[in-house]
């Protein structure tokens, strides 16, 4: 990894470069094809499974009432587009495990 606890594009490109085989220029742009349809599909508000690693989950929120934490005066919080990520029962069991 490039720096400490991130995972980079060129990481990325550089491991499918080392593991499979494919020129340095191949595996980027097969990097970025995989990156830029799956923004694509989010963009178009489908949910995104990767089997064995998680999924990536579009939720719509409703407009609710904030409140400013330091003057405690109600501010109303626009509906909005969350994206969450829930991993995989195999990636959780995983990420447990190399902990031990």
């Amino acid at each position: 990894m490039s720096e400490a606890g991130t995972l980079t594009r060129a990481d990325l490109a550089e491991a499918l470069h080392r593991q499979v085989g494919l020129s340095r220029a191949d595996s980027g742009r097969i990097v970025e094809q995989i990156l830029e349809k799956l923004c694509h599909a989010l963009a178009n508000g489908e949910n995104v499974k990767v089997s064995g690693f998680g999924t990536f989950v579009l939720r719509d929120k409703g407009e609710r009432v904030g409140r400013n934490p330091k003057t405690g005066v109600e501010v109303p919080i626009a509906p909005r587009r969350v994206l969450t990520f829930r991993a995989s029962q195999m990636m959780r069991e995983r990420i447990v495990n190399a902990g031990q």
